[in-house]
């Protein structure tokens, strides 16, 4: 659908409503069964709900789109038949059947949106927004150029999400956990444990004495994997960022200047006037009072609170020109000098007499403080053009055939060549490749990629470029000898003594202290006992490892427990010396926080029966022979 054009409302009815019209999956399936809906049915249509068909063509569509979205996030190909062993086809299916029960529910319904409606809230989305802030036109095309809408399309699809949210709004608007629900949950989140605790680590140890040849070589032959060198790729990199791509376009200060100008309303603050009014319906009485606050010893703030003045007083303060609704009050209080009463002014509620008194004038942000973004915005505009253009020319080159390398060369993009990368990222000195795009899931790609064949761009984590790469050659990985590990196979050998020391030693230490206490416990090995008054159990305090918090929790109050702590290197030693839940405001945001998660599950749970019930009352079919054409398998 509108593949996450629109940001997702922030409150958990907006994600619910995103998650289950924008990505709902076989919940039909799971209640009613796979078997009871699969049969098959004609060869022009792969599924149908009640009267609504899914047709061959639509779902071929849908089905190729979702595997396109797919490869970008995780930045590789996918084999079909990969995805078809991940039952990728049956959760399109199923949300395109989701939704079309929605819909077939919204016709019978006779629901529909007034177009204005609709149009509004496409021109207030801040994806269509440009550089002045507001709706743009070239860059609504664009964007739906790039996702291959057309207008018509994106505005129907559009209003079949806008009335699918409506339906899913009526059934969970109102929804409100039980009290008791809510208890249980601030019990969860928000108990409290105070505790007594020691941390082991490997001064505790004490010492190891070094390991004999016999022992290191039986620990090597027992771990050799550990040891083995990984596979490494040679591999050509080419990079096409709107980021790196801006550093490169120079902006003349003419255009920097145009674009100030053009979205000047976005760098200024209006000026704003105290502004005091009174409003007489009958002139008369607003002559005569104009003619009293022209006396010398009379104020316009006086005369407003004298109670025989005959006219409705307001003080509405500090506004803007836009904010007074009267045109001929605005006009004439934004005239006045500061401190000053007008004549009388015809307006639209009657004869009004205002008052201005401080006045705070406009505040524009200079061209100076703001050129410097204006240039980078105007750069990062012209880039994102650019890199579609050269995307372009690059996979133009590439049909014709020829290396990444010479390819990237004929228009103009720099080639990176990668000696050796591991599939972690690495080079062979175990460091992290440098300056390689962050979330491209670059290293996966490669290693899955074929050596010296063409692979599809990878578009970058941030939507802004794209990433191709061709493996050049592979060095397999091998088991390195003894001889070349030694150092890391005494290192491997002696954290291992370590760790199971520090084991035995908390164990001990556990049963001391359930005859005394944590504090002769921790004087008994040398360590400092330390406490907690008030630990939670989604976060942690001071040095005390939040691996160790489970088993805290887990433990009944007076109960002494061991945990790993952040490594295995270090071990936790504890008494829970206090359980307390705080008691909890209705009001609270707290409060309202748990209700909200409370509420989003039984939303969720009754949209999936409310669908479950849609689809098993129209009736849905489905073509398994067209479906598994379109897929090119047999499951």
């Amino acid at each position: 659908m509108l593949r996450g054009i629109q940001n997702a409302t922030r409150n958990w009815l907006g994600r619910l409503i995103t998650g289950l019209v924008l990505g709902l999956i076989a919940i039909s399936f799971a209640i009613w069964g796979i078997g009871d809906i699969f049969r098959g049915f004609g060869t022009s249509t792969v599924a149908k709900v009640g009267g609504t068909e899914i047709g061959v063509e639509r779902f071929r569509q849908s089905y190729t789109e979702q595997m396109q979205r797919l490869i970008r996030q995780v930045g590789k190909p996918i084999p079909a038949e990969q995805a078809r062993a991940l039952g990728l086809h049956r959760q399109l299916l199923a949300q395109m059947l989701a939704e079309a029960a929605l819909d077939e529910n919204i016709r019978q319904l006779g629901l529909n949106l007034p177009d204005e409606l609709v149009a509004q809230r496409i021109r207030n989305d801040p994806s269509f927004r440009g550089i002045s802030g507001q709706f743009d036109r070239n860059r609504f095309n664009a964007i739906l150029r790039e996702l291959g809408y057309t207008e018509a399309r994106y505005v129907a699809e559009r209003r079949r999400q806008m009335l699918q949210q409506e339906i899913i709004r009526s059934l969970t608007s109102e929804l409100k956990a039980p009290e008791i629900a809510i208890d249980a949950q601030n019990r969860y989140a928000n108990e409290l444990r105070a505790l007594d605790y020691v941390v082991l680590g490997p001064e505790q140890a004490g010492e190891i004495a070094d390991p004999t040849p016999e022992q290191i070589t039986k620990f090597y032959d027992e771990r050799k994997a550990l040891f083995r060198a990984p596979e490494y790729r040679k591999v050509d990199v080419v990079t096409l960022s709107v980021d790196s791509l801006a550093k490169t376009i120079e902006i003349s200060d003419e255009d920097v200047k145009k674009a100030y100008e053009a979205a000047r309303a976005k760098y200024v603050t209006p000026e704003r006037r105290e502004v005091h009014q009174i409003v007489f319906q009958d002139e008369a009485d607003a002559r005569a009072a104009l003619e009293k606050l022209k006396q010398p010893d009379v104020t316009f703030a006086e005369f407003a609170a004298s109670p025989g003045h005959k006219g409705s007083d307001v003080n509405l303060g500090m506004v803007t020109k836009a904010q007074l609704l009267d045109p001929a009050v605005a006009d004439a209080a934004f005239a006045l000098q500061p401190d000053s009463t007008s004549d009388l002014i015809k307006g639209r509620f009657g004869t009004v007499l205002i008052h201005v008194g401080k006045v705070e004038p406009e505040q524009v942000r200079p061209f100076d403080d703001v050129a410097a973004e204006l240039r980078r915005e105007l750069a990062l505009d012209r880039a994102r053009n650019q890199v579609r253009s050269l995307y372009d020319k690059l996979e133009d080159e590439r049909g014709a055939g020829g290396t990444l390398a010479e390819l990237a060369k004929k228009v103009g993009l720099p080639v990176r060549t990668i000696d050796a990368i591991d599939r972690s990222g690495r080079a062979p000195d175990g460091n992290p490749v440098s300056q390689l795009p962050e979330g491209a899931n670059l290293f996966s790609a490669i290693f899955n990629a074929e050596i010296g064949t063409e692979n599809d761009a990878v578009r970058l984590a941030n939507g802004e470029g794209y990433l191709w790469y061709e493996v050049i050659s592979s060095t397999p990985s091998r088991e390195r000898p003894l001889d070349e590990v030694r150092d890391r196979v005494v290192e491997r050998w002696r954290n291992d003594q370590v760790a199971a020391r520090l084991k035995e030693l908390a164990k001990e230490t556990a049963d001391k202290a359930r005859t005394t206490s944590i504090s002769e416990a921790a004087t008994a090995i040398g360590v400092k006992p330390q406490f907690i008054v008030a630990l939670r159990r989604d976060r942690t305090q001071g040095d005390f490892p939040a691996s160790a918090l489970d088993a805290v929790f887990q433990t009944p109050k007076d109960g002494i427990g061991t945990a790993q702590g952040s490594s295995a290197a270090e071990w936790i030693v504890f008494r829970v010396t206090g359980v307390t839940v705080p008691s909890l405001d209705p009001n609270s945001a707290d409060a309202k926080k748990i209700s909200d998660g409370l509420a989003s599950v039984l939303a969720e749970d009754i949209v999936a029966q409310y669908l479950a019930n849609l689809q098993s009352s129209l009736g849905v079919s489905i073509n398994e022979a067209a479906l598994n054409q379109v897929v090119g398998g047999t499951n």
